[in-house]
């Protein structure tokens, strides 16, 4: 019966770990990052990979506090947390974008690359941990209602579900990305070059906005 149960809970977990992803929130970000900033497949595959990661094992600590101190905690921890993942990737967004700005109009005044202006407002030098620090600020409470279910079952069995639920959240953002990154390499022009920071902040904000208003 429990090993039945399992079985349902992982399909369920994987499925809906799978559907949650595919908000634009969890791949744009990444997609447009990877074209300002130049990354390769690779790199751009393992920082989704990371903040992914943080993104649901946040959520993960959640449930757990939820267990031990009850439903009480997680609705009040959990909602002021889902409350500013919006605002906070709007934030990212627009600090971002201000600085790929100010990084174009330092270039166009120097008339080339100048690499004491890069030093200090270059925007990328902070991009991969801003991004992890910013995805596990945003708890994916999905997770928990699996993880209340498969509790009884031990810990050996949780883990297993959890870990379903994570690697195919992580697979999906992923495999959104990929496609999505390739799209975007495929714009050039001068502009890009140059505002292309500034464009990677502002697609952020307005998908930051766009979770905020429809609350996905």
């Amino acid at each position: 019966m429990s090993e039945s149960l399992t079985a349902v809970l992982a399909i369920g977990a994987v499925t809906l770990g799978s559907l949650h992803t595919i908000a634009p929130d969890h791949w744009v970000p990444f997609a447009a990052l990877s074209r300002a900033q130049g990354w390769s497949r690779g790199k751009t595959m393992r920082i989704t990979a990371v903040c992914g990661f943080g993104h649901v094992t946040v959520s993960v600590l959640l449930g757990v506090l939820a267990l031990v101190f009850g439903l009480e905690m997680l609705h009040i921890v959990g909602q002021r947390m889902e409350a500013v993942a919006g605002i906070l990737l709007i934030a990212f967004g627009i600090v971002y974008g201000v600085l790929g700005l100010r990084r174009a109009a330092g270039e166009r005044f120097h008339g080339h690359h100048h690499h004491h202006y890069d030093h200090v407002h270059d925007p990328g030098k902070m991009t991969p941990w801003a991004l992890f620090l910013l995805f596990s600020a945003d708890p994916c409470v999905a997770v928990i209602p699996i993880l209340f279910a498969a509790a009884p079952l031990g810990w050996a069995r949780t883990t297993l579900v959890v870990s379903a639920y994570e690697a195919a959240t992580i697979a999906t953002m992923i495999v959104l990305v990929v496609p999505a990154r390739a799209a975007a390499h495929r714009i050039h022009g001068n502009w890009i070059v140059r505002y292309g920071d500034a464009a990677a902040g502002a697609v952020i904000a307005a998908v930051g906005l766009l979770v905020t208003v429809l609350g996905i």
